[in-house]
Formats: C-alpha cells, sequence, structure tokens
C-alpha cells in the first residue's frame, strides 16, 4: 500500500471535458498523474463509486463546501477519483456542481486503485473491485498525508480531515 513518503504511481486517470479547452477536447481526456502533479498540491480524495449515497451527500458535497478553504491552505486543486468512467465522473460533476472547485477523475479499470494498493473488492456485491474510500493531501507528486478509511467507516475522506492536515502542513 502507497504511504507517506511515496510518489504516487505513474498512471493516467481520464477526464470528462464539457468545453473544449487548451490540449483537451470535448469529451474523456486523459490526465497522466506524474504530469498533473508536477508543482502543484493536490487534496485528493477517492471512493468507490459514483452517485452512491454517502459519497453524493456528504464526501463531494464537503469538498465543494470548502473549495475556497483548501485554496486559501495553499491547495492547488482538489481531485475526486473513482472507479468509474469518465462519462460517469462527468455526470457527476453535474450532478454536484463541482466545476471549477473538484475535478472529478474516473479510474475507469482501477489501475490507479490498484497501483496504489488502494482497492476494495466488491465482486461478491456484484460491483467488482472499487477504491477504497480515503484521502490523501500530494505535494509535487508525493503522498503528504494519508487517511484510509476503515470499511463502514466515514471520518478521514470527508472534506474537514484533509483541510486541517492541509492547514497545517
Amino acid at each position: 500500500m502507497i504511504k507517506v513518503g511515496d510518489t504516487l504511481p505513474a498512471s493516467t486517470l481520464m477526464e470528462y471535458s464539457e468545453v473544449e479547452g487548451e490540449g483537451c477536447s470535448i469529451g474523456p481526456n486523459p490526465v497522466p498523474v506524474d504530469k498533473a502533479t508536477a508543482g502543484k498540491t493536490i487534496a485528493l480524495f477517492a471512493l468507490p463509486g459514483a452517485f452512491t449515497p454517502t459519497c453524493s451527500a456528504k464526501h463531494v458535497p464537503g469538498y465543494v463546501e470548502k473549495a475556497a478553504e483548501f485554496k486559501a491552505a495553499g491547495v492547488d486543486e482538489i481531485w475526486c477519483v473513482s472507479v468509474n468512467d469518465a462519462f460517469v465522473m462527468g455526470a457527476w460533476a453535474r450532478d454536484q456542481k463541482t466545476d471549477g472547485k473538484v475535478r472529478m477523475l474516473g479510474d475507469g479499470d482501477a489501475t490507479f486503485a490498484k497501483a496504489t494498493g488502494l482497492t476494495l473488492d466488491l465482486t461478491g456485491k456484484g460491483l467488482g473491485l472499487r477504491s477504497n474510500r480515503y484521502s490523501m493531501l500530494v505535494r509535487d507528486g508525493k503522498v503528504v498525508t494519508l487517511n484510509v478509511e476503515a470499511p463502514g467507516k466515514f471520518e478521514v475522506s470527508d472534506a474537514d480531515t484533509l483541510l486541517q492536515q492541509a492547514q497545517k502542513a
């Protein structure tokens, strides 16, 4: 499992873009983790799946609401990573009104989750391999803090925990 001081694994996440921009087209666009984190401080939180009740009601809204506080604490970007495709993450972003506050990144085949060692096997429930619920503060691609949630708990992936850590870092 990834730990504090480790570099994030080389992998590519996918992000759905609503509008064409510099270097990106409308639709799914690759986000190489190493390039996207270079020289930045990222508040990253991961969830098992998009549109799940707790994640939609608590986790994502908490980060959206506290986006300005994260910026004030020196965080350049907030990332939500989930084992879903970019289209689902784009739809979830619209539903949660994350535009400009939280980047919704898909890890469709769980490559990132597997590389970090933070997987949750829900095949017995028909959901396949998912991501654990966790949060981390990443500076220039290196893990500064890591909070992995125990199953059934909803304590460390919330915005308050990571924001307090960002303010101290």
